[in-house]
This record gives structure tokens, C-alpha cells and sequence, in this order.
């Protein structure tokens, strides 16, 4: 609690051991040359493991294991039962019918064509071809797998943070920006998929009617607009979930700081210091549980955004 006071940022940064109180554990100099106490993470071939690293690998498990026993459950035909069973399928079932479908849309949304090109928005053929689609399952879930997979694992980061001792992941740049880029990677993958790579490109800027010089003015001066847009939103993905949980946990670590603070003055103010302290801490605890799901949330959905507008004609 000394360092909280010190350093506000303390519990938030990657270390190569888990912190535990109450002295125990292996005792360590951390980068910032406070001693601490805890369990050294081991170096593989020099490579020097990390925190962040294994709680990762701990969210992709969660990931793997709850959703696998899901899909096996909603395989086998029968109705999911268990509360703890019920409570992920329905977040899945609100990404999948709040977040995906309405905002990729279906197969005929761009101007009454399909992922080939070709018009069939009208006609019986264009008919049964709807008809088709609504059996088979909807044309954006095709892309679920990867929202579903960003949304849970980003999820599971952010609860990670939630146990004391632990951390986020998702409050270091280096881990949202990977996710950041490979949202980046999967959108520009399915929008040349869709349109050529040359096409891809042109689709970034509108087709504005102007022709002659005005047009290739105008219209290039959009393109590299647009252009620069794509990577620029892309890498607010990566900043937006960074600064948002890094900073509840600064928070909590401010309003914990108090206490030792107080304890290092010596003032009379203990006795409503530390109450306030505690009490202000398990409210903004209380409301980062909400972010983990809100930021979550965010990112996926913004991830869809962009994806649909990968997809689909500008």
C-alpha cells in the first residue's frame, strides 16, 4: 500500500512475478527498485515471462473451456439449463442479435447485391435466395467467431483485474494493440475477400459523380482521408480499452494511496480516512466490474462497425 501512495501506477504495470501481501513469497527488487514480495515468473531461453503473459493465457483457457462446454451443450439439440450455462449463452445470443447482425447486415443490404456482385434483389430467384439465407442461419455469422472470440477474451482480461494481486492486461498497450491489429488484419482480409485488392482501396472513397479534374481533386483528397481514417480508427481501438481500464485501476490505487498517505503524515484523520478510503474503493470497484463488460462491449461492437464497413460498398 506504501507504493500506492508512491506510485499511483504501481498495480497497474506488467511485472515478472506475481505481488503477494502480507510478505510472503520470494523477496524482489522491482524495475522501479521497491522491494517486493512474491512468485517469480521464470525466463524460457531468455525470454522473460511475464504477468500480463500468463494471466493471457489464463483468459484464452477461460475462453476455450466455458464456450466449448457451451457449443456442446447447445449441439446436442436440447435447451441450455444451468444458470452459470445460461448466463453466457444469453451475452452471446445479445452480441450475436444486437451487435453482428444489425450492424453487418445480410447479404443483400449493399444496393440489392450480393458478395458477388450480382443483382438479386429482385425476382423469384432474388426471393427464394432470402429465403434461403433465413434457414441457413444469417449471412453476418459467418463473422461471429472472431467478434465472439474478441469480446469474451477481452472480457475475461478485464475481470482478470477485478482479483486483487492480479491486473488487467487489457490496461497495457502493448496487449490492445495487438487486438487492435488483428482486428485491423481479419477487416482488411474479408473487405479484399470482397471487393479485389484494387477494389478494396478504390471502395474507400464514395463515388462523388464529379468528373475531370474537380473529381480527381476532390475525390483524391477524400480517398486519402478515408484512407488515413481506416488506420486511424483502428489504433483508437487499441488506446480507447488502454486508457479506460488502466485508468479505473489508477483510481482505486489513488483512493487506496489515501490510506498510506495518511498513515506516513501521522494525522489525527485515520479513523475517517480509511473508512472513506475503503468505502470509495469498493464503489469504484463496483463500477469497473460494470466497464469490464461495458469496454468489452464497446470493442466489439466497434469492431463490427468497421468490419461492416469493410464489407460493404462506401
Amino acid at each position: 500500500m506504501l507504493f500506492a501512495a508512491q506510485d499511483p501506477f504501481h498495480h497497474v504495470r506488467d511485472f515478472p512475478f506475481f505481488e503477494l501481501p502480507l510478505q510472503l513469497g520470494a523477496e524482489m527488487v522491482d524495475s522501479h527498485g521497491h522491494t517486493v514480495y512474491g512468485i517469480p515468473l521464470p525466463s524460457v531461453a531468455g525470454f522473460q515471462i511475464s504477468k500480463f503473459m500468463v494471466l493471457q493465457v489464463v483468459a484464452g483457457l477461460l475462453t476455450l473451456l466455458i464456450f466449448k462446454g457451451l457449443a456442446r451443450r447447445v449441439g446436442s439439440g436440447e435447451p441450455t439449463k444451468g444458470r452459470f450455462w445460461n448466463f453466457w449463452e444469453s451475452i452471446a445470443l445479445f452480441i450475436r442479435d444486437e451487435v453482428v447482425r444489425p450492424t453487418v447486415g445480410d447479404a443483400h443490404d449493399d444496393h440489392g447485391h450480393d458478395d458477388h456482385g450480382h443483382d438479386d434483389s429482385h425476382g423469384a430467384e432474388g426471393h427464394e435466395q432470402n429465403d434461403s439465407d433465413t434457414q441457413s442461419g444469417h449471412h453476418a455469422d459467418r463473422f461471429l467467431p472472431f467478434i465472439w472470440t474478441c469480446f469474451f477474451y477481452i472480457l475475461f482480461c478485464n475481470l482478470l483485474g477485478a482479483i486483487p494481486m492480479l491486473g488487467s492486461p487489457t490496461g497495457a498497450t502493448s496487449v490492445t494493440g495487438v487486438l487492435a491489429v488483428s482486428v485491423f488484419a481479419y477487416n482488411l482480409y474479408h473487405g479484399i475477400n470482397r471487393f479485389g485488392f484494387v477494389g478494396f482501396w478504390k471502395n474507400q472513397c464514395p463515388d462523388l459523380g464529379l468528373g475531370g479534374w474537380m473529381g480527381f481533386v476532390i475525390g483524391g483528397g477524400i480517398w486519402l482521408i478515408e484512407v488515413a481514417g481506416l488506420f486511424i480508427k483502428h489504433s483508437v481501438l487499441a488506446i480507447r480499452l488502454f486508457a479506460n481500464m488502466m485508468g479505473g485501476h489508477t483510481v482505486v490505487g489513488v483512493i487506496l494511496g489515501f490510506i498510506a498517505a495518511d498513515g506516513i503524515a501521522g494525522t489525527m484523520l485515520q479513523g475517517v480516512v480509511i473508512p472513506a478510503s475503503v468505502i470509495g474503493q469498493v464503489l469504484i470497484g463496483l463500477l469497473e466490474l460494470f466497464f469490464a463488460f461495458l469496454q468489452a462491449y464497446v470493442f466489439a461492437y466497434l469492431s463490427t462497425i468497421f468490419l461492416s464497413a469493410s464489407v460493404h460498398a462506401h
